[in-house]
């Protein structure tokens, strides 16, 4: 039976187990767009803008663990989504863009809207392929696949010709065919677990510090199960809260942007400080401050998929490419348990909860938006799906909100502001029967808000609570520290956000006073969409005058 090459390529995404794609249309890729016609297998999102698209894409991959995946016209349209590919390929996401591309006839002569993609995008990508031949495209999207999902995952583009698109397939491939075989990592050395297991057994203060490779179906429980049976107290990575439950006794925090000092000295006393499945970045390692480079002063293993990010500025005592829930298994139980750890625990959860604790604030002009997120933080339902966009009333998202798994935290590594209501609006196409509470600010849901014209589409219930302070105002702090007074470029003027919450079918309620507070929790627990928009205090953010 003939195929076209669209076909095919739609045929790719189902075997793969992708039922959903995010688009924003163009004539280079009809034949796909028509491919897609009335599959009951693939639900084709219609959204308003390229990066709301990849965006979406990427915080559906978060919760499924497959490929996220956008299609794109090409030129303008490829270029809008450059900002998806720069979050997924820094926060590890699993994420395929499909790009419409110029006719066959026309490629590499400066036609209309053409880029070349590989050149484009070859130091953000994981792979970059261009399908030349409609017999091609089932071997190209199955590699693509490989690709995205196999050791640290990230993006990778397939553009394809709309000639070829719709290029007759002589012989369609079978499912199988079309299905991808993750590389899977090399299992560990029997004699790395035997050195592991010994070392782990005699530290006094060991610290484990686990990161996105747990972020998929059993990851959470067997990091869990790992530091109950060890005794080792967890830290997790950036934005990675919703790893391990933060109330935990063994929950030591997260790896922010600028830990405090008396936290950073305490960590500076392990003895062993264990890396699972986490890059060393600047921000995990605190500007490569912790552990020390490249001589950590204690002994320092770190364990990976990727070969690739292992020992690029650290010697670690030891390294491991595999994936670290096959290790986990693999050291089994301690036996016998280790003891003696108890006060290093305590001291270290201590300055855990000293960070965790809601500060008190004298300021007249709005609410601090800490407050709010405390008060919704104690009246999240157990499966809740919190997503967060960049900027400051975010930072206490991460410090006051004791994530429990199941609830899930989706928040850009890059720091990609216009993240917040996309992802929204992709976690509540992929969980309708739970709640999704949006933290974003003025400045970021000006980028990409208009994906909640999707919501109003599909009916989702979203909880959307926006902090208004009329500024960028993450740079406002940086340029009150740098240029005191001198503040220029971070303010702006803002519509009239309740209207635009009301054209877009939620119900509105602006919160002015610290006494509008106690209004959040029957907002959360309504069936339907709201839209809460917070006049929030900036003198609650930036530093005191010199």
């Amino acid at each position: 039976m003939q195929s076209t090459a669209g076909q095919v390529l739609a045929d790719a995404l189902s075997a793969n187990g992708i039922d959903r794609v995010f688009c924003v249309p163009g004539e280079s890729y009809l034949g796909l767009l028509d491919a897609l016609y009335g599959r009951n297998d693939i639900d084709t999102v219609v959204c308003r803008h390229e990066a709301g698209a990849g965006f979406m894409a990427l915080a559906d991959a978060r919760l499924t663990g497959r490929p996220g995946v956008a299609l794109v016209s090409r030129g303008p349209g490829a270029s809008n989504a450059a900002i998806a590919m720069h979050t997924a390929q820094q926060d590890g996401v699993p994420f395929i863009l499909i790009v419409g591309q110029v006719p066959k006839r026309d490629l590499r002569a400066g036609a209309f809207q053409e880029i070349d993609y590989a050149g484009m995008y070859g130091s953000i990508a994981k792979w970059t392929a261009e399908v030349t031949e409609p017999e091609r495209m089932g071997a190209i999207m199955r590699r693509a696949v490989e690709e995205a999902t196999s050791g640290l995952p990230g993006p990778v583009v397939v553009a394809a010709p709309e000639d070829v698109l719709t290029g007759v397939v002589t012989a369609a491939p079978a499912p199988n065919e079309l299905r991808a075989a993750p590389k899977s990592p090399a299992a560990p050395k029997p004699g790395d677990v035997q050195t592991l297991r010994h070392w782990l057994g005699q530290a006094e203060r060991p610290a484990l510090l686990a990161g996105n490779a747990f972020d998929r179906p059993g990851g959470r429980e067997a990091l869990k199960q790992f530091a109950e049976d060890w005794r080792l107290p967890v830290i997790v990575s950036f934005r990675r809260q919703d790893l391990f439950a933060n109330a935990d006794p063994l929950y030591a925090g997260d790896m922010g942007l600028a830990n405090p000092d008396r936290q950073m000295a305490a960590l500076r006393q392990a003895d062993l400080l264990l890396v699972l499945g986490a890059r060393l970045s600047d921000i995990t390692t605190q500007g490569y401050a912790y552990p020390p480079v490249p001589h950590p002063g204690m002994t320092l293993v770190h364990v990976h998929p990727d070969p690739a990010v292992l020992a690029t500025r650290f010697a670690p005592e030891l390294t491991i490419a595999c994936d670290p829930i096959a290790l986990i298994a693999a050291l089994g139980r301690a036996a016998p348990p280790p003891t003696g750890r108890d006060a290093w625990i305590a001291g270290l959860k201590a300055e855990q909860k000293k960070i965790a604790a809601v500060r008190r604030f004298d300021v007249s002009d709005g609410i601090p938006f800490e407050l709010v997120v405390d008060r919704v933080g104690r009246h999240l339902p157990r499966d809740a799906i919190v997503t967060v966009d960049a900027g400051t009333f975010g930072a206490p998202v991460y410090r006051v909100i004791p994530f429990t798994p199941p609830q899930r935290l989706l928040a850009p590594i890059s720091g990609a502001m216009g993240f917040g209501v996309p992802a929204a609006v992709a976690a509540g196409l992929r969980a309708p029967g739970q709640t999704v509470v949006c933290f974003v600010g003025d400045g970021g849901f000006l980028m990409t808000g208009n994906e909640l014209a999707v919501a109003k589409q599909r009916g989702l219930p979203l909880k959307v609570i926006l902090s208004v302070n009329g500024m960028y105002a993450s740079i406002r702090i940086q340029q009150e520290r740098e240029f005191p007074g001198r503040a220029v470029g971070t303010g702006f003027d803002n519509p009239d956000f309740e209207l635009i919450g009301r054209a877009f079918g939620l119900a509105v309620t602006r919160l002015k006073t610290v006494a509008d507070l106690d209004r959040l929790p029957a907002i959360l627990s309504s069936p339907g969409p709201q839209f809460v928009v917070v006049d929030t205090s900036v003198d609650a953010v930036l530093p005191p005058r010199r």
